[in-house]
C-alpha cells in the first residue's frame, strides 16, 4: 500500500507559487522588450530625420523634432532600465519559488524511494513466508 507523501499539500502550494512566479516573470519581460522596441523605435525616428534642409522653418522643425526625440529616449531609458529592475526582481522572486519547490520535491522522491522499498520489502516478507509454509505443509505429507 503506497503511502502518500504527507508534504504533498505544501508542494502544490510551491507549485503554484512557481506557476505565479514564471508568469510575472513572463510578464515583466514582455514589458521589457516592449520597452525596448519602444526605445528602438525612437531611435529610428531620429535617425530617420531629412537630409536635405532647404530653408529655416524646415531646420526649426527638424531642431524640435530631434529634441523631442532625445527627450523621449531620455524617458524610455529610463523606463528601460525600471522594467529591467522589476523583471530582476521577478527573476529573483521565481529562482526562490523554484528553490522551495525542488527542496520539497526532493523529499517526494526520498520519500517516494523509501515507501517503494517498503513495500517490496513487505511483499518480499509476504511470499518467502507462503513459501515457507509450503516446504513445510508439503514435508508432512
Amino acid at each position: 500500500m503506497a503511502r502518500r507523501f504527507p508534504l504533498a499539500g505544501l508542494l502544490r502550494l510551491r507549485h503554484a507559487e512557481q506557476d505565479r512566479a514564471t508568469a510575472t516573470l513572463a510578464d515583466a519581460n514582455g514589458r521589457v522588450r516592449d520597452a525596448a522596441d519602444a526605445r528602438m523605435a525612437a531611435r529610428r525616428t531620429l535617425d530617420d530625420q531629412p537630409s536635405t534642409i532647404t530653408d529655416a522653418a524646415t531646420l526649426s522643425a527638424v531642431a524640435a523634432a530631434r529634441a523631442a526625440t532625445r527627450g523621449m529616449l531620455e524617458e524610455l531609458d529610463a523606463v528601460v532600465r525600471s522594467r529591467r529592475a522589476d523583471a530582476d526582481r521577478a527573476q529573483e522572486t521565481y529562482n526562490a519559488a523554484r528553490r522551495s519547490a525542488l527542496g520539497l520535491e526532493k523529499l517526494e522522491g526520498q520519500h517516494t524511494t523509501r515507501v517503494t522499498a517498503e513495500d517490496l520489502r513487505a511483499e518480499q516478507n509476504a511470499l518467502d513466508e507462503i513459501a515457507a509454509r509450503r516446504r513445510t505443509e508439503g514435508g508432512h505429507r
